[in-house]
């Protein structure tokens, strides 16, 4: 054939675009040309390909051989061309037998080559399998992303240890493994602590409860020592289950990151406690080939910011968007990326000083790290007092456990999606006045509060939210007075840090 075609699947955000790699053959001076935007990485796999192809017994071409990867306008990074545009080569010059267009069109190729022709693993290898997928072809890979790809329970894949072993499938000459997909037992969603752990803060507990329930935001302020970790790291636990859709997400994300997708954690809520010394690229997601940052490794999962007003306040606001849009978009001047970031922030800090003059110009330089727009987005604001000794050191038994939490949360969560669709945490502002009516009574008593804590807009549609999950949470068809207050309670931060009449 004077020109051969095969496929393979580039990666830009979690998406993994088809990619056509094309080889074509002519006479002239001995010489490679790769084209197609390719970047450092793909321009040395002239190289590796060379040496892979003559280290497995086949002959490079002594002509000119032009290597194009379309569509030509969007950058190519990385080695994971590597194979299919070794198998493009020894198409076009005749050295796969049996194999014509048609039988290269079934199949896609992923992987980097070694120089002796054996096959390693790149990153993004299940967005890629999910694409092969819906575009029903079979994806080849190596042995090393089986793994990853095994998780997708409707994939076609097969796995090659080396060039060889790929040429003689296509040939017909032997078959290669085929990834067989593997059930995952049901996963222990209390990994990180059970709730029966904490000792003390029932309120706490209730509002983690009442988190959990809506999606919503919060934000622990007490003393050291006083358990807002502790909290923290129990709220996956009493989380519902992830959805397949949800799961396939969160590892699509994980794939694509520099870290790598764990096959051992899909179907469980990630947990994510970046150090107050992150910066914006490390919380956000970044770089030259834009990478996840930690807003999108917490999709569908819970991001921890311990020491909330410690962190750099640049860093803070850029959480703004992606906290009300659910995602994030990083432009650079070659590419787009856009990656999911709907994740649930619980964050932690501690009182603001008290005290005298000089306390009282600490407390108004601590406050000024946090502004009052990141503030308006974060559902609840809870103070929680030092748990007493005595109460430490009882006998445990009592404390409610995760999964009986879990079972309440999953109750007033299925109620939530039967009216709406979603937690109650993403309600639109026309979905949000009728789904939280209140009567003319509540409804002046709202009002009231509003203009004594001089609360904004925002605040107000918070209050609403989380009023309506409490009604949830307690099987109440309605908002009433009690949820109401309840709700109201949870804004402590707009008192404590309220502004000097």
């Amino acid at each position: 054939m004077s020109i051969a075609k095969v496929f393979s699947r580039a990666r830009v955000g979690i998406d993994a675009p088809l990619i056509t790699v094309e080889a074509h053959v002519s006479n002239g001076l001995p010489a490679i040309t790769l084209v197609g935007l390719p970047e450092t990485a793909v321009r040395e796999s002239r190289d590796r390909v060379r040496a892979a192809i003559l280290s497995s017994g086949f002959e490079f071409p002594p002509r000119r051989l032009t290597i194009n990867l379309a569509p030509a306008d969007l950058p190519k990074e990385g080695a994971r061309f590597d194979l299919a545009i070794a198998i493009a080569i020894l198409a076009v010059t005749g050295q796969i037998p049996n194999t014509d267009a048609h039988t290269l069109s079934a199949y896609e190729f992923l992987g980097e080559l070694s120089l002796d022709g054996g096959l390693r693993s790149v990153s993004g290898t299940l967005p890629a399998a999910i694409g092969a997928r819906d575009h029903e072809r079979t994806l080849i890979l190596p042995p090393g992303s089986a793994a990853e790809v095994a998780v997708i329970s409707d994939v076609q894949a097969r796995t090659a240890a080396h060039l060889t072993s790929v040429v003689a499938h296509l040939a017909g000459q032997q078959i290669l493994d085929a990834v067989l997909p593997i059930t995952h037992p049901i996963p222990n969603l209390a990994i990180d602590g059970d709730l029966s752990e904490v000792k003390g803060q029932p309120r706490a507990k209730r509002a983690l409860a009442i988190a959990a329930a809506g999606s919503h935001n919060l934000l622990l302020i007490g003393p050291p020592g006083a358990g807002k970790s502790m909290l923290a790291q129990r709220l996956p636990g009493i989380l519902p289950p992830m959805t397949e859709t949800e799961a396939i997400e969160a590892a699509k994300i994980a794939s694509v990151s520099s870290a790598g997708f764990n096959p051992q954690r899909f179907g469980i809520r990630s947990f994510r406690a970046p150090h107050h010394s992150a910066s914006s690229v490390a919380l956000i997601g970044g770089g030259s080939n834009p990478k996840p940052g930690e807003i999108s490794l917490a999709h569908h999962a819970v991001l921890f910011l311990d020491e909330l007003p410690e962190f750099d306040r640049k860093v803070l606001e850029a959480l703004r968007e992606p906290m009300e849009n659910g995602h994030i978009t990083i432009s650079r001047a070659a590419q787009q990326a856009e990656f999911p970031a709907r994740f649930q922030l619980i964050a932690a800090m501690n009182p603001s000083p008290q005290g005298t003059e000089i306390h009282s110009r600490a407390a108004q330089r601590y406050r000024a790290k946090l502004s009052g727009p990141l503030l308006d987005r974060i559902d609840m604001h809870l103070e929680i007092p030092r748990v007493p000794a005595s109460a430490l050191s009882e006998a445990g038994g009592q404390e409610a456990t995760s999964a009986e939490v879990r079972e309440q949360v999953i109750r007033a969560r299925s109620v939530m999606m039967a009216r709406q669709g979603m937690p109650n945490a993403f309600l639109s502002p026309r979905n949000l006045e009728t789904a939280a009516a209140l009567s003319t009574a509540d409804k002046v008593f709202l009002n009231q509060a509003l203009e004594k804590l001089k609360l904004s807009g925002r605040a107000r549609d918070r209050i609403l939210k989380v009023a309506r999950t409490i009604a949830d949470l307690d099987q109440k068809s309605a908002i009433d007075t009690a949820a109401l207050s309840e709700a109201m309670g949870y804004r402590n931060l707009d008192r404590l840090f309220s502004p000097p009449v």
